[in-house]
């Protein structure tokens, strides 16, 4: 048996009840009855507008994407999509169309990257009436959109930060720092390991998982692709963190006594509870300032991937370090740093090799 949610119909929540006499035909059955709601859901009449199909649409990604994609994709849809675009009839819209439109977001004061943001999303949306028959082709993917400026990370060269770790001796955030800075995790992977995801005895990490918050509350969510979820090797200043941390931890578990929380979770409150991302990088940039270094974002220790660059580690190792999708992803982001590593390689052959000719 399977049974098929196909929303709300009528002010009423309707489903499919579906039967067979193996697995493998109500399996076929299920595909059957999903692809012909999708069609029937999605499918446009003769003056469907823009935003009824935008509606239409989001019903849909509920269901396909993450709770924190589908809620960037709402915001987008009711803010601006709607309102800027959502008169037009679906059938109709041009490149043209789009290009005015993100030209009047642009001139309503939003910055080039908010701009390509939602002519992103909109392309998103329209890609799935494109697949669906709905258009002929995508107007979004046609239009032209604002150019935007390669964005400038803030980075912490070597000795900056072996600075700020020293200074972060004994500071509740120590180990946290030192896991993000040394295996260029993103703040919810990081914020998501789990004492499970710890081998001492091999030396490995395990990168399965991310904290998000969903519908209030903080939850763990397995990451989104096979890149992401990744096997590191830790370094010795990563493990000395991490035993000195769990010790901080016992500690704590015993001053909380009955109020503590057993999450399982590296990082936490102190009574156990998963922390706060906009917290903890409020108490990180205090902790920069206090070691006289520069103001940066907490996913910035991310690209500490710029001191394996420094080391000569090749850029496949990095994008696997760093969960990247491609190697493209990570030569775009630090190529570079990637170049000014290659020159010193040259110049250091040529004074060996001046030596030699000497």
């Amino acid at each position: 048996m399977a049974r098929v949610d196909l929303g709300w119909q009528d002010g009423r929540r309707r489903r499919q009840v579906l039967y067979g006499r193996t697995e493998r035909e109500v399996r076929e059955k299920l595909k059957t009855a999903v692809r012909a709601h999708e069609e029937a859901t999605l499918r446009a009449g003769p003056s469907e507008t823009l935003d009824r199909f935008l509606g239409r649409w989001l019903e849909t990604a509920k269901d396909t994407v993450r709770p924190a994609t589908y809620r960037v994709y709402e915001y987008v849809v009711r803010v601006h999509l709607k309102p800027g675009l959502g008169r037009k009839r679906l059938d109709r819209l041009t490149p043209a169309d789009v290009e005015e439109f993100l030209q009047r977001r642009r001139r309503d004061g939003l910055s080039p990257r908010s701009v390509h943001h939602l002519r992103a999303v909109l392309r998103t949306a329209l890609g799935r009436a494109e697949r669906w028959g709905l258009l002929n082709k995508n107007p979004a993917a046609l239009a032209d959109g604002p150019k935007v400026e390669a964005y400038e990370y803030t980075v912490l060269d070597p000795e900056q930060a072996r600075r700020f770790l020293q200074s972060l001796d004994g500071d509740p955030l120590e180990a946290l720092c030192t896991v993000a800075l040394a295996l260029g995790l993103r703040q919810g992977e990081a914020l998501g390991l789990t004492w499970k995801s710890v081998d001492y005895g091999a030396g490995l990490i395990r990168i399965t998982h991310g904290l998000q918050k969903i519908g209030g509350k903080r939850v763990l969510v397995p990451l989104k692709t096979e890149r992401s979820r990744r096997t590191l090797t830790m370094p010795t200043a990563v493990s000395l963190a991490l035993r000195r941390h769990e010790r901080l931890q016992r500690r704590r578990r015993r001053l909380a006594g009955t109020r503590w929380v057993d999450t399982g979770l590296v990082f936490t409150t102190a009574t156990g509870t998963p922390l706060e991302g906009t917290s903890v990088t409020k108490r990180f940039q205090e902790r920069l300032s206090k070691a006289g270094l520069p103001r940066m974002k907490f996913h910035e220790l991310r690209h500490s991937a710029s001191l394996l660059i420094a080391q000569g580690v090749p850029l496949r190792t990095v994008m696997d370090v760093l969960g990247h999708s491609t190697v493209t992803l990570t030569a775009n982001t630090y190529g570079h740093l990637y170049d000014e590593a290659r020159q010193e390689a040259a110049q250091a052959m040529d004074r060996a090799l001046g030596q030699l000719g000497n």
